[in-house]
């Protein structure tokens, strides 16, 4: 079992930063796969990267390419997610989760965080 926690969502403005974070327990956390997860009301959700133990980040989408960023620290079993120039388009609903197996599929990803919100106003 592996219990999520996320938090530092909130309400910005566009061109600003936030950082999410994702602090992790449970057994054997340096097997799993740490993802970045959004989902936006009334649309699916879009995958925003995972990372191994070791890095290196993988399957940034085009539409957070270049202003997102995922690390991993390995001493406080926590994922973070760096957002800059935030864009309107990026308010939803943040979730980390966590998997045995490299995917890049949300539903392959058994256990998840109770997400936090970001929004970004024009």
């Amino acid at each position: 079992q592996v219990q999520l926690v996320e938090s530092g969502g909130g309400l910005v403005q566009a061109g600003g930063s936030l950082r999410l974070s994702c602090v992790a327990s449970g057994r054997a956390l340096s097997t799993y796969w740490m993802a970045w997860i959004r989902q936006a009301p009334g649309k699916e959700r879009e995958f925003l990267g995972t990372i191994g133990w070791s890095g290196p980040v993988v399957g940034y989408p085009d539409s957070v390419l270049g202003r997102f960023t995922i690390s991993r620290d390995k001493d406080t079993n926590a994922v973070y997610l760096q957002m800059n120039s935030l864009k309107p388009e990026d308010t939803a609903v943040y979730y980390c989760a966590a998997a045995l197996y490299f995917s890049r599929t949300s539903d392959e990803y058994e256990f998840w965080g109770q997400g936090t919100q970001v929004t970004v106003s024009s």
